[in-house]
């Protein structure tokens, strides 16, 4: 049997949830996910990339009433809509798991017996402050002036029989994990604020199910109760990969080594997902990797502000990969970021249109004629890779603006090779030398955040012709 010898890297998104369509926020951190495993590849590293949707729960089932369907046929129309815009979007995934997959529910049931069996779940009742918004029970000082902050509405109360998972017994356990960063949770200031939420607090044992939802996972051991949604959806980081529930024989894409989530669910991936494991007996998740909201003009997006931007607007005005950039350059990864349509029209301008767009056609044009040596077999070179090996896209994108766009253009400028080609040939073809090497390298490197113009700048070193890549918007 052949055993691969490459290093592996396994990155997931969340499974996203299907009540709506998909938004700019989804469309984020699917990009980022795609361009971190692509520049893996370039690492030589075997990589699985893993996305979703997540398909059951209250939610769902009401939206489906609503729109005068079956949930099945509900959630199959959405699904394709995530999975029509990663196809516009060249993301380039190697599953697409759907908890209503008929495998992965199957192994749900297998996973809940199995904790069930070993004591981590238990019959009781819970009762506590239901966000339908959310799925979760919020506590108290999760609210704000009453109010779940991320749905600004009032919580249920209820209280309901249902089945309980052991949290208060890995507490312990799961604290030292994380200031160990055995279970790293980054950027630092997501740690910390796990770390003083798991202190300041007994963790209460957690509902796993519910009584009176239809659209869910049976549990195998009461079918008058369903699977509460969030348990169903961690299973999926396991299952994506083909798991089929056999604590002891983990498939070998595991541990994940990024896990890609907003900070709006990083609470429960921190406390209720390793829970599960550690009852299992499976080894944590490396890395839990946090990035902030889109925000528009300081605020979160939103019809009722009129200041939501969606994707699809944003494909057709810029194009993918101007999209893709346009995401990524907004702001560090990991903090919120901030976008409107003016800035970002004039950052395509200014950054697309006349700085990378200019310099290709303005080399390629230089360079008509002029043979090109072999370009070297290196890939990703090292500058820019201790900023993706930190998840800093932001960084890595301003890298290869500052240190070779920008000043490819200012050479082109203070050399004025047009004038070298008629009064100095030597030091002309010294300078296009120079210009070809970086416009090469500037392919190579952009080739996780922006995979068809690489790949156009690539022909047009070979071909000596290009069109125009980024026409301006006006």
């Amino acid at each position: 049997m052949f055993i691969s010898m490459k290093e592996k890297f396994y990155i997931t998104t969340p499974i996203y949830y299907v009540n709506a369509k998909p938004h700019i926020g989804h469309a984020y951190t699917t990009i980022a996910a795609d361009v971190l495993a692509r520049f893996q590849k370039l690492q030589r590293k075997e990589v699985f990339f893993l996305t979703g949707t997540d398909e059951h729960g209250l939610k769902i089932q009401k939206e489906a009433e609503k729109a005068g369907k079956e949930p099945q046929q509900f959630v199959d129309e959405i699904s394709d809509e995530f999975k029509n815009l990663w196809d516009k979007l060249d993301i380039k995934y190697d599953n697409f798991i759907r908890t209503t997959d008929p495998k992965h529910k199957e192994v749900v049931q297998k996973v809940l017996q199995i904790l069930k069996d070993k004591g981590a779940i238990y019959k009781g009742s819970y009762e506590g402050l239901y966000c339908v918004g959310c799925e979760q029970f919020k506590s108290e000082n999760e609210l704000v002036d009453g109010k779940c902050p991320d749905h600004d509405i009032v919580p249920e109360k209820m209280e309901e029989e249902c089945y309980l998972l052991k949290m208060t017994e890995i507490q312990a356990e799961l604290i030292r994990k994380i200031e160990s960063d055995e279970f790293k949770i980054t950027p630092e200031r997501y740690k910390n604020e796990i770390l003083s939420f798991l202190k300041s607090q007994t963790l209460k044992d957690i509902s796993i199910s519910r009584k009176n939802v239809q659209w869910g996972i049976p549990l195998p051991f009461d079918s008058e109760q369903t699977t509460y949604v969030w348990i169903d959806a961690f299973l999926n980081y396991l299952t994506g990969i083909g798991w089929d529930g056999d604590e002891k024989n983990v498939p070998k894409e595991w541990p994940v080594d990024v896990q890609l989530i907003g900070k709006d669910i990083l609470r429960v991936h921190a406390t209720i997902w390793p829970a599960i494991l550690l009852h299992l007996g499976i080894e944590l998740p490396k890395m839990i990797f946090t990035h902030g909201h889109i925000l528009s003009g300081g605020k979160k997006m939103s019809k009722t502000l009129g200041n939501a931007i969606s994707i699809d607007e944003m494909i057709e005005k810029f194009g993918v990969d101007a999209t893709r950039y346009l995401l990524l350059s907004a702001g560090p990864f990991g903090e919120d970021v901030d976008v409107t349509m003016e800035r970002m029209i004039e950052k395509y301008n200014a950054d697309l249109a006349n700085g990378l767009g200019n310099l290709v056609s303005r080399i390629i044009k230089l360079s008509e004629g002029f043979e090109q040596e072999k370009s070297s077999d290196v890939t990703t070179p090292e500058f820019y890779k201790v900023d993706m090996e930190d998840s800093d896209l932001s960084g890595a994108l301003k890298t290869i603006w500052g240190a070779l766009i920008d000043d490819c253009n200012k050479y082109i400028a203070d050399t004025k090779p047009w004038e070298l080609k008629k009064n100095d040939p030597n030091k002309f073809e010294e300078v296009i030398k120079k210009l070809l090497g970086d416009l090469n390298l500037i392919s190579d490197l952009l080739v996780p955040f922006m995979p068809d113009t690489a790949k156009k700048i690539k022909t047009a070193l070979e071909t000596k012709q290009t069109d125009i890549l980024f026409p301006r918007i006006k």
